[in-house]
């Protein structure tokens, strides 16, 4: 494999870093005080405390100001002690960053350039591409990292989840990162958050960080796993329990002896998509395949400090004995009765067993020719991964079988990657064809460039990632993507056929022959260890002082931020409807990815995009709303931008769970920078309706969601009571018709003080 940047001038000179454990001062401290600050919160709260409980409490931002919070209401102030952030989020959090007016990062931070690589031919020819397309991207956050005490991670190293899990997670420790399927680091013990830059801003500037006391969902796992089952189905099974956003404001904590049964990299595939039901976090107790990890990754003496904390870092026993005097909600899922599960499409939840699948394939009449299988990805890409699908690829030889559909791998790490290649698993996937991407995102967040004949054809591919939104991987409305393990994923690439059940069905092979595809076997950590060249990590720079950073002013991937202008002390009057959106609407609807990652560090460029993907429901149709200045038809944001030049505040109004997804923040600013004030909706996403306060926007939720229905298309909308914004006081919304009549509803918020100041000032960092 071609590694990193060397090509683009990046890291020319650096020195290689292998087996470094990064911030082992900072770790030491950590469990210096761990046990007694739980046993303070203990005897605060008077009563047992459960794993995400003790976690949370050892890390309040102010410990005097302790008290038993009360879960889903009380918001409190964290420190967490690490940030992550990817390349195309860490852009415009870094440009926040800069207007904080701080010489250097508060707590360890790093940027991993893992989103802006678009997976195309090969590993080969893909990273070098990358490497020259974004190359002043690639400088400037280098640049940047460089002068604030940040780590960089080059183009190639890996993608950001895998990278912290193999360097920096650690169990009882918290984090953020600017995305949302930071709980990968879970898998290790880590209360890990997505968020937007904006949070991550305050957590760099040692400011406190801001989460509503999440509620505490219990899910106990008992037995373990065998044959077709894999880690993945355990989440697969419970989106379909709990759905999109039956986990919101909640962390998912795991317990039971299954547990134990389950590898450290699997247990972070279940905390990664734990995303996909709205969680705040998922969280394991520390056990000995954490320890293992952790070993063998080179953090021996981490794992001997786990281990000396290792009562505190699980729940307490009262709390396993009678879980539902505990957690709010439990679920219990047998491993030993686990069916392999396949969901989609179009939606992650949409969750179906290996056993009933055919039969909803062919009820519902999706394309039943599987055309591509992808594995890879954040939250399947581990050398576990990697080497029970490898086991598949074998018996295609083995069993004189042929691939009957395409097969693209993503590895997880150059670390995965150089010792998968070691043994063997990388010629497996070639031999069949496979083709091998860089270290990288890839198709998971868009970034494919699919070639087909037909970009609107129908068709159906099975991936190991964890979102399925129409477009997603390949811009395509109509490919029907599922979401299943790495396993079933390759199995059904060798089938070609959704319908291909490899517990039950057989395959004729090249001889005629009925054969059956083996259960997959691998191994979960290296019997050689890990083995890497060069990791891919560059440190900051001695002397910062040193290091500029600088922006071309005619730059079309960068620009400054200006702040946003704060509340003018009035009502919102009679603002015009820019969209009303239908069904879902997700961050991608809203900021689409692909094509349009290249201006994630430039607020003006990428604001072109804004709800282009959202439907608008008065016609059926995306980016196409009517624009009450000409009285024509337009797209999304050319309406915002004429709006927005009349010095027009706009509004919009949309359904349930509005900004589901990434943790995108530009969804957020892109609707302020165009002069939209407020989003009406049904329900919100977390980490979105967190973004839309930061950013200074009215988030609001209808009392009666039934007053969705009142909004016309050509309504003039107005938001009353703003002077006595105040915690848990509604508002009230007024609908102008064309015909002249009124209508009047309450709408709802959850804004605490603190966020109203946000409000009132323009955005959050006009606070700072």
């Amino acid at each position: 494999m071609i590694l990193f940047c060397y090509i683009c001038d990046i890291g020319k000179n650096d020195k290689r870093i292998i087996r470094m454990v990064y911030d082992i001062e900072m770790i030491r401290n950590f469990y210096a005080s761990y046990r007694a600050k739980v046993e303070n919160a203990r005897k605060k709260l008077d009563r047992p405390m459960t794993l995400a409980e003790k976690i949370l409490y050892a890390h309040l931002y102010d410990e005097k100001a302790m008290a038993a919070f009360r879960r889903g209401e009380d918001y409190v102030n964290f420190r967490p002690d690490r940030v992550a952030m990817q390349d195309a989020t860490a852009q415009m959090a870094l440009l926040q960053f800069m207007n904080a007016g701080k010489e250097k990062v508060a707590v360890p931070s790093t940027v991993h350039c893992d989103h802006l690589i678009q997976a195309y031919k090969g590993v080969k020819e893909d990273l070098p591409a990358a490497c020259d397309a974004n190359r002043e991207v690639y400088d400037f956050l280098k640049s940047v990292a460089s002068k604030y005490g940040i780590g960089f991670w080059k183009p190639g190293a890996g993608i950001i989840h895998q990278v912290v899990l193999e360097n920096y997670a650690f169990p009882g420790g918290m984090m953020v990162g600017t995305d949302s399927h930071t709980p990968n680091a879970g898998g290790l013990g880590m209360i890990a958050v997505g968020v937007g830059g904006a949070d991550a801003v305050d957590v760099m500037a040692g400011m406190e960080w801001e989460l509503k006391m999440p509620k505490l969902i219990g899910v106990k796992l008992v037995g373990s796993l065998s044959g077709w089952a894999a880690p993945k189905d355990v989440i697969l099974k419970l989106a379909g329990l709990l759905t999109v956003k039956g986990a919101t404001n909640a962390v998912i904590e795991y317990f039971g002896e299954g547990t134990e049964s389950l590898s450290c990299t699997g247990k972070a595939t279940i905390c990664n998509m734990g995303a996909e039901v709205g969680a705040t976090t998922s969280v394991f107790p520390y056990d000995e395949e954490m320890g293992r990890y952790l070993s063998a990754t080179g953090r021996e003496e981490i794992a001997s400090l786990a281990g000396s904390c290792a009562e505190d870092l699980r729940a307490d026993d009262e709390v396993l004995a009678d879980p539902a005097s505990y957690y709010d909600r439990i679920i219990e899922i047998n491993l030993s009765e686990l069916e392999p599960y396949i969901n989609g499409p179009f939606t992650p939840d949409a969750a179906c067993p290996i056993s009933e699948f055919a039969g909803k394939v062919k009820a519902s009449g999706y394309p039943q020719r599987m055309e591509v299988g992808l594995i890879g990805s954040c939250t399947n890409s581990s050398y576990q991964d990697l080497s029970r699908a490898a086991s598949l690829a074998r018996q295609v030889k083995e069993k004189k079988l042929k691939m009957a559909s395409p097969l693209i791998v993503n590895p997880g790490s150059e670390q995965v990657y150089c010792t998968a290649s070691r043994d063997g698993m990388i010629a497996d996937f070639e031999a069949v064809g496979g083709i091998i991407m860089t270290n990288a995102c890839g198709p998971c967040i868009g970034q494919w460039k699919r070639v087909t004949d037909d970009n609107a054809r129908p068709n159906s591919i099975v991936t190991s990632f964890n979102r399925n939104f129409a477009k997603r991987a390949d811009g395509n409305p109509n490919t029907h993507a599922f979401v299943a393990s790495p396993e079933l994923a390759t199995a059904l690439a060798i089938a070609g056929d959704l319908c291909f059940n490899p517990l039950t069905d057989t395959l004729v092979n090249e001889a005629g022959e009925t054969v059956r595809l083996d259960a997959p076997v691998g191994e979960t950590l290296p019997a050689k260890g890990f083995t890497v060249d060069d990791n891919g990590y560059v440190a900051p720079a001695s002397d910062r002082s040193r290091v500029e950073v600088t922006i071309s002013p005619l730059s079309q991937r960068l620009q400054k931020l200006e702040p946003f202008a704060p509340w003018d002390g009035n009502d919102f009057l009679e603002m015009p409807l820019l969209v009303k959106t239908k069904g879902k609407c997700t961050t991608d609807h809203i900021s689409m990815a692909g094509p349009w990652l290249r201006f994630r560090g430039h607020l003006e460029n990428i604001s072109d995009n804004m709800l282009m993907g959202a439907v608008n429901a008065f016609n059926g149709k995306t980016n196409a709303v009517w624009n009450s200045l000409n009285g024509n038809y337009e797209a999304v944001s050319a309406v915002a931008k004429q709006y927005k030049a009349e010095g027009i505040a706009s509004i919009v109004v949309a359904e349930e769970n509005y900004g589901e997804g990434s943790s995108r923040e530009h969804a957020a600013m892109e609707p302020r920078f165009l002069n939209v004030r407020v989003i009406l909706a049904k329900s919100f996403a977390r980490i979105h309706e967190t973004n839309l306060k930061k950013q200074g926007m009215l988030a609001l939720t209808f009392a009666d969601k039934d007053d969705y229905d009142k909004v016309r298309e050509h309504d003039k909308i107005s938001v009353l009571g703003l002077r006595d914004f105040a915690p848990g006081k509604p508002l009230s919304i007024v609908l102008l018709h064309e015909d002249g009549t009124t209508e009047t509803f309450r709408a709802a918020h959850t804004y605490n003080r603190q966020q109203i100041e946000w409000f009132k000032a323009g955005s959050a960092l006009n606070t700072k």
